[in-house]
């Protein structure tokens, strides 16, 4: 009815920041400082390379806490999430490193800095898995007759809720309706980490008048979902399944990383008509009456009485 929806990958990049300490922040610095020159750059990607036929080094960036550094370390990962794989490749980075700077105490490989599993300005910003940017325009009649809503009042509510609301909340990525719901749901049915919802669903919402102030342009810009389409969860049967009816199950032969790739772009998409639907039914006043009408706890309680 409005043409579909077009997403488009941005970049993607798994990270992994381990913490090292030195006796003086003089010594840090010397050590960030060697991982900035291009001179060693490309040896240290030939050293985390070699632990993986996938993993490719795009980075380190380096951050300093007085005499610790957080090296944060970006990766392509091919078809996997790639959180076991960027580690591998990071953890042989530091043997080397330790043979070259050996006052160098590695006080863990996850320094927090990655960031794994929380709302950070840094995935916010810098993105952590694939980053990605999803868009469609819903013609006027669309809005009216099916969403039940005028083009104006939505862009309103998302002004008033997802943007000002959230910034008055202190939000990190939460510049939306409800992004969460439909990652958690999707990350379960194919088996990804649940637990990586929390940056996944990092998500700014934006609705704009379009051909002439008559339609919706709505899009999502999600900079950190991190999906793969194999190992952990993705081989146990129904995740598996699902992953099969999408078209993404297991690793594409012929383009590593390509079904990882399109795996994002769907939760996107999915996100994006998530937050039409929402948005669309606060706007027009019907989200209470549509949770009494539908509830079913509320129907089995009637059915017992």
């Amino acid at each position: 009815m409005s043409g579909g929806a077009t997403s488009v990958l941005l970049r993607e990049g798994m990270t992994r920041a381990p913490v090292v300490r030195f006796p003086t922040t003089k010594r840090a610095t010397d050590l960030k400082f060697y991982i900035e020159d291009i001179n060693n750059s490309e040896n240290l990607s030939v050293i985390f390379n070699s632990t993986s036929r996938f993993a490719r080094l795009q980075g380190i960036r380096c951050a300093i806490a007085g005499r610790n550094l957080y090296m944060r370390f970006s990766c392509f990962t091919g078809d996997a999430m790639g959180m076991n794989m960027v580690s591998k490749g990071v953890q042989n980075v530091l043997d080397f490193l330790q043979n070259e700077f050996h006052d160098m105490d590695v006080i863990s490989v996850s320094g927090n800095f990655c960031a794994d599993k929380k709302p950070t300005a840094v995935n916010w910003i810098e993105g952590r898995g694939k980053s990605v940017v999803c868009e469609a325009v819903i013609p006027e009649a669309v809005v009216s007759k099916v969403l039940k809503t005028t083009v104006p009042a939505l862009l309103e509510l998302n002004m008033l809720k997802n943007l000002t609301g959230s910034a008055l909340a202190g939000a990190v990525g939460g510049f939306n309706a409800h992004a969460s719901n439909i990652v958690s749901a999707i990350f379960i049915a194919t088996g990804q980490d649940p637990a990586q919802n929390v940056e996944s669903s990092h998500c700014i919402t934006m609705m704009e008048a379009s051909n002439g102030g008559k339609d919706l342009h709505v899009s999502v810009t999600m900079p950190c979902i991190e999906v793969g389409t194999v190992g952990g969860g993705t081989q146990l049967a129904s995740q598996a399944a699902c992953l099969n009816l999408l078209g993404v199950k297991g690793a594409n032969a012929q383009s590593p990383g390509a079904n990882s790739q399109r795996l994002a772009r769907i939760v996107a998409g999915a996100v994006l008509a998530g937050e039409l639907s929402l948005m669309s039914a606060l706007a027009a006043g019907q989200l209470v009456k549509s949770h009494m009408k539908y509830n079913r706890s509320n129907k089995d309680m009637k059915a017992n009485s």
